[in-house]
């Protein structure tokens, strides 16, 4: 793989992995809705003006707005809500962990999904270790007596179930070009979150020029911009090499959160992180694969 796409996708683990350092920026005026909200208005706002300029607009049938309303929900809509509401109880840079695990939840979905690949003996191992990185994230929250933080792990877990989901149906949506299904589906989000923001937290107002710098970021870039570099590099390298971006991502919400927020970074972060990332590998098998000897009779290790 040459080294241009290999500085894209770690460029694309940076930028997905500061969206939580910018989350907790957002969160000191908006509620977790309203930034939700900002976020998917906007990156619907940077697909549709690349479509325009691209000359990609297209229409959308019945049966393709009720797929775009659901990638709208598992993409985008819920999975960027429950951060933003566990993020409330819990660092970025756990956040930036737990989000490592889809892959890990991407194996099990699709495991269970009609027609879908099963899972593997080595991609079972991985899925066991990369829970195991949970129980690690949680360990403080269990020795301190901290039951929303422990709430909020767990709930924050459901997001990367969301984007499994995810992957798994829009492998059915075919005669869809991705940037016009990215559009369609943050539109739809949108449609979705801005009554649930309205009722739950009142019209979201931002007044603090680092509010709208991070919004910005998050909406126009780390959203629209990402997404749609994303699958460039996606039908250049293919699925397993572009997967890769989930290694960076983590790192670079703890590294943000250190040492722009003072957050600290604790032994059982460290432990979880490294038990996600073993488990990235198993289930990657390319490492594994290049560890074992040649020739297909000879035993593992």
């Amino acid at each position: 793989m040459s080294l241009v796409n290999w500085a894209v996708i770690v460029l694309l683990g940076i930028g997905w992995g500061s969206s939580f350092f910018f989350n907790e920026v957002l969160l000191r005026e908006l509620g977790p809705f309203g930034l939700s909200l900002g976020r998917v208005g906007l990156g619907a706002l940077g697909c549709w003006i690349y479509l325009a300029a691209t000359g990609g607009l297209r229409g959308a049938s019945m049966r393709e707005a009720r797929q775009f309303l659901l990638i709208g929900l598992v993409q985008y809509g819920l999975p960027f809500s429950i951060y933003a509401l566990a993020q409330q109880y819990i660092t970025g840079g756990a956040a930036g962990i737990i989000n490592a695990l889809t892959p890990v939840m991407v194996v099990i979905v699709a495991h269970f999904w009609p027609g879908r690949e099963r899972a593997t003996v080595l991609k079972s191992i991985g899925v066991a270790i990369g829970f195991s990185g949970i129980v690690l994230l949680a360990v403080p929250a269990l020795q301190a007596g901290g039951g929303s933080q422990l709430w909020a792990i767990l709930f924050a877990a459901l997001a990367p179930v969301c984007y499994a989901i995810a992957v798994n149906y829009t492998k059915a949506v075919t005669g869809v070009p991705h940037a016009a299904m990215a559009a369609w589906g943050l539109t739809m989000a949108t449609l979705f979150l801005a009554p649930v923001t309205l009722i739950m937290e009142g019209v979201p107002v931002v007044t603090r020029p680092e509010s709208w710098a991070s919004l910005a970021m998050v909406g126009f870039v780390l959203t629209s911009a990402s997404f749609i570099v994303f699958y460039w590099v996606l039908a250049r390298v293919g699925p397993l090499a572009t997967s890769t971006v989930t290694y960076v991502a983590p790192i670079s919400a703890v590294l943000l959160g250190v040492w722009f927020l003072n957050e600290q970074l604790l032994w059982p972060q460290l432990a979880g992180m490294g038990a996600i990332f073993t488990a990235l590998l198993l289930i990657d098998g390319r490492l594994v694969r290049l560890l074992r000897p040649k020739g297909n009779h000879q035993p593992d290790g």
